[in-house]
């Protein structure tokens, strides 16, 4: 399969393909036509605007994502698909197995879901966005250092990565999970385009 969706999408409905979605597969949305999401994916230079991971909990397949004016939570995909058809791609994490005995898939789901009820991580978005300003960059050090992640609450992508992180495997490293965006993630080799859903 290509690694580049724009290339070669492959729709499959939710019904057909969800036995092959596992927990702490990646979940990565495409822009709409929405102004925030537009930026989004604008800035992180691709296609992505939200990036949220999948679990199976209680016998249905959720999303669990941290989201604008709502925070940190779970939904059934189902009602995302239903939401936003061919916008929702499906990566799967550990990308042929070279992490095996590394990355733990429960222990991601675990710290996902520890961020359930976590406000939406306004201020990190914004100092995340604030390094694509050409003067920031001219005269701030790239962030590199996890630990230096800090206390406030994650936006989508910063709390999938710091999931990652916490099972075992740095996504995109040389990138600080505060600044990691939805398009960085794509670009991970630790993750593999799969396929995008419909109802």
């Amino acid at each position: 399969m290509s690694r580049d969706p724009v290339r070669r999408t492959r729709l499959v409905s939710l019904r057909d393909s969800a036995a092959e979605i596992r927990d702490a597969d990646l979940l990565l949305w495409r822009r709409g036509s929405g102004l925030v999401g537009r930026l989004i994916a604008a800035c992180g230079r691709g296609i992505y605007s939200h990036a949220a991971m999948a679990a199976w909990m209680a016998g249905e397949l959720v999303a669990l994502e941290t989201v604008q004016w709502a925070g940190a939570r779970k939904q059934r995909l189902a009602d995302q698909v239903a939401q936003f058809p061919r916008r929702i791609d499906v990566y799967g994490a550990n990308a042929n197995a070279r992490w095996d005995g590394v990355f733990d898939r429960r222990a991601a789901v675990a710290r996902m879901a520890a961020f359930l009820g976590c406000d939406y991580g306004w201020w990190s978005l914004v100092r995340a966005g604030l390094w694509h300003l050409p003067v920031v960059r001219l005269c701030v050090r790239p962030e590199l250092d996890d630990s230096a992640n800090g206390s406030h609450c994650p936006f989508c992508s910063s709390a999938v990565s710091i999931a990652y992180r916490a099972a075992g495997v740095d996504p995109v490293p040389g990138l600080a999970d505060r600044l990691t965006e939805p398009q960085d993630l794509a670009r991970s080799m630790f993750f593999e385009y799969r396929f995008t859903l419909i109802p």
